[in-house]
């Protein structure tokens, strides 16, 4: 048996087991494929872990930046309590118009809102709404602006908030410090913004299964 289909099969387990998916999880993915979007969601088990996380945190309000179907979404939004708020940025229309379907169907559409445009662009006009300071910010758009975007996230969170960056491995090449390539080098910008920055403690970890080899950083904010 191969590594990856040891991994598969390991995932399939543990999914099954713990992090079973339902029809509106189903039809968000099938919805997405239909679509054409890429297939580059988080798994059932990573949905389930972002779940575990807003609700350690005890999240009422949540930022997510890249938000393809709304898979991702629904796992976050399914933790929040009723008067919660998940504000997800999508920088394609159609990709929003298909995550903001699947959002209605899983029913979280009072809880939910997708915002379309660059986030870049989005996150200042965000933040000059005085929101209340998001608990948890999951980011998982264009790798290149990720320090970008760990940046914005420290001005729209608090102290003990929780910032997720997802898909920081890049199949191993984030070691390349002499890379070119964006994702590889907004990637090493990010890892090396929490690294220094006085008011985060971070991790990352590499991970394994569905989606091959990848893994995703972790930090929380100190004050």
């Amino acid at each position: 048996m191969s590594g990856s289909q040891l991994w598969d099969d390991v995932d399939d387990y543990f999914i099954s087991h713990l992090s079973p998916d339902d029809d509106a999880l189903r039809a968000a993915l099938r919805d997405s494929e239909a679509a054409g979007l890429p297939a580059i969601a988080v798994t059932a088990a990573q949905g389930k872990f972002l779940q575990l996380l807003a609700q350690v945190q005890g999240a009422r309000n949540v930022l997510e930046i890249g938000t393809l179907g709304g898979y991702s979404t629904i796992w976050m939004a399914r933790a929040l309590p009723e008067d919660g708020r998940l504000i997800s940025l999508e920088y394609n229309a159609k990709h929003a118009d298909v995550a903001t379907r699947n959002i209605a169907r899983a029913g979280l559409e009072r809880i939910v809102e997708v915002r379309v445009g660059p986030a870049l662009e989005s996150l200042p006009k965000l933040a000059d709404e005085n929101p209340a300071p998001f608990d948890l910010v999951f980011i998982d758009a264009d790798k290149a602006n990720n320090a970008h975007y760990v940046e914005w996230a420290l001005r729209l969170t608090r102290a003990g908030s929780l910032i997720i960056v997802d898909n920081v491995v890049r199949g191993g090449r984030v070691t390349e410090a002499d890379s070119t390539e964006p994702d590889v080098a907004g990637t090493r910008a990010a890892i090396e913004l929490i690294a220094g920055h006085p008011r985060l403690s971070g991790t990352a970890l590499q991970t394994v299964g569905q989606k091959g080899y990848d893994g995703f950083a972790l930090a929380r904010v100190l004050g």
